[in-house]
């Protein structure tokens, strides 16, 4: 089995404990769920991630990725959750 050599850590551990590894990270054509946004939110701030690989690898834009963070300091994991977005926005429920 071959591993790539990165520039960066191969691993981080995050405040409450939990290690995060690159392995973790979800695939380039992921689904977007709750979870997996918070996991490259976490990443990028844990220095597992380069933003500007994170941008490139996801195809995200700044303010996807931005409002990512904002939602997961504000809300916590809930706030990344398509159901819960008019809630967290203040906007009635349709």
């Amino acid at each position: 089995m071959f591993v790539r050599k990165s520039a960066g850590p191969r691993t981080v551990t995050l405040p409450d404990g939990t290690i995060l590894t690159m392995a973790d990270l979800p695939a380039a054509d992921a689904r977007w769920i709750a979870r997996r946004k918070a996991v490259v939110v976490r990443a990028v701030e844990h220095g597992l991630l380069a933003r500007e690989d994170a941008l490139r690898r996801y195809g995200l834009t700044d303010e996807e990725l931005d409002g990512w963070a904002a939602a997961v300091h504000r809300h916590g994991l809930a706030g990344l959750k398509v159901t819960a977005l008019q809630q967290f926005r203040g906007h009635p429920q349709l």
